[in-house]
């Protein structure tokens, strides 16, 4: 049994962490101290603009003017399925009351939280799923106030496109501002005097980093920063289809990683083969960003068996993992750490980013070891309940008075002795453990 790398990354996730952490720490800080002149500020030098933060009724009017009537369509057709899948999230999980002894009654309720900030990349890209992704989903969830912000593209503001889908998902206010900048801005209330019970949304390290250290301050989704694939393929894979989707993550940014894990190193040659010349096919944006990720973040390992597979891929617990592989039903009986997977040939991470209704925001850096993606439970408090009768205290207040002093905590104990006292004055209740324990 073996696992090697036939091809390994010169970077990892950590790369340049400390600058950026220093970078975020220290505009967190100045825009806390210095509110709204200062994101302001910050929003002249780093996005270019000077106009209005908040975005009006005719601006968002002007911009569906823009937006083609195929867009449109394109635009309600993934808010429907991105709504739709949100819905069916919602409704898995529910409110109950249950009686946990004669008189114990134990419950749940949910409670949609009142503001959510979300986050839509606009820079490099016009991340207009994005904006259906987090709005939408915290709408369906009941979240009150819905707080959007993204970065402006030019003098005309936010892209057009960005704007069309962050109204139509419900968005209540819409932040012209992006980076750090935005992402304090709805955190700390700015401009709208609603902060942000939790924030959420993909972003650049330094979004990523900035929800990261404002977290307890308010929830956050989970780590969400430069996006990762995962393709678990094997000899039966089609490598153009393979190589074209390692690129097509690839595409997002110069830190983005794209890994292959596979026991043929016949997929292995061919796909590596390709990866240049699909590279070089793409607009010079997209193919600078592709390269460096390629070059800098790319990944090939084989494996002797498709048990190292698994192995390896739960470890490195992409952001999305894609199956191409015969045998699928084993694939997913095995696996146990991704954000989001694709089945087959015919699933790919473009049609889950764009439209076809799992949310693509989703966690990165081995999160997924310990949480999914964002979904409506993200935008709701599953809070719990209790009541109970006098008789069933009888026994609840005697054991929490034992349990108590068992741990020295004299006053926990004396508000269950004291309900019993005055529910059952005639009684003697055993509320001490032997002091030998």
């Amino acid at each position: 049994m073996a696992i090697h790398y036939y091809k390994k990354a010169e970077k990892n996730a950590s790369t340049g962490y400390d600058q950026t952490q220093e970078t975020v720490s220290r505009m967190l800080a100045e825009i806390e101290a210095d509110g709204e002149a200062k994101a302001k500020e910050y929003c002249r030098s780093l996005d270019g603009w000077e106009g209005d933060v908040v975005v009006g009724r005719e601006q968002i009017e002007a911009a569906k003017a823009k937006v083609p009537e195929q867009l449109k369509q394109d635009i309600h057709f993934a808010y429907e399925r991105v709504s739709r899948f949100a819905a069916a999230q919602r409704d898995s999980i529910g409110e109950f009351e249950t009686e946990l002894s004669p008189g114990l009654f134990a419950g749940q309720k949910l409670i949609p939280m009142e503001t959510a900030g979300c986050y839509v990349p606009g820079g490099r890209y016009a991340h207009i799923a994005s904006a259906i992704m987090s709005v939408a989903t915290a709408k369906v969830a009941g979240v009150k106030n819905v707080v959007a912000c993204s970065v402006p593209r030019d003098e005309n503001g936010i892209h057009p496109a960005i704007l069309y889908a962050m109204d139509l998902a419900g968005a209540d206010i819409i932040l012209q501002m992006g980076g750090v900048q935005g992402i304090a801005s709805m955190a700390f209330g700015l401009f709208t005097g609603k902060p942000a019970d939790i924030l959420v949304g993909p972003g650049n390290r330094f979004v990523a980093e900035a929800k990261r250290q404002l977290f307890g301050r308010c929830g956050i989704d989970m780590f969400a920063g430069p996006t990762e694939i995962g393709i678990i393929a094997d000899e039966n894979a089609d490598p153009e289809i393979v190589a074209a989707d390692l690129v097509g993550q690839a595409e997002h940014g110069p830190d983005s990683p794209v890994w292959l894990f596979t026991t043929s190193r016949e997929l292995a040659d061919a796909v590596t083969a390709r990866m240049p010349g699909l590279i070089e096919a793409l607009p010079e944006t997209q193919r600078k960003a592709a390269d460096a990720a390629w070059r800098d973040y790319g990944e090939i390992i084989l494996c002797d068996t498709r048990e190292e597979v698994v192995e390896v891929s739960d470890r490195y617990a992409s952001e999305h993992l894609e199956l191409q592989v015969a045998d699928l039903d084993w694939w997913i009986a095995q696996l146990n750490s991704y954000g989001s997977l694709f089945v087959g040939e015919e699933a790919t991470v473009a049609f889950g980013d764009k439209c076809s209704g799992t949310n693509h925001i989703l966690p990165t850096k081995g999160a997924a070891r310990y949480t999914g993606g964002l979904c409506a439970q993200k935008f709701l408090k599953i809070v719990t309940y209790q009541r109970q009768s006098r008789e069933a205290t009888r026994s609840v207040a005697a054991a929490t008075a034992r349990l108590s002093r068992c741990e020295g905590m004299e006053g926990h104990a004396r508000t269950g002795d004291v309900r019993l006292a005055k529910y059952y004055p005639d009684e003697t209740f055993d509320l001490v453990i032997p002091e030998e324990v």
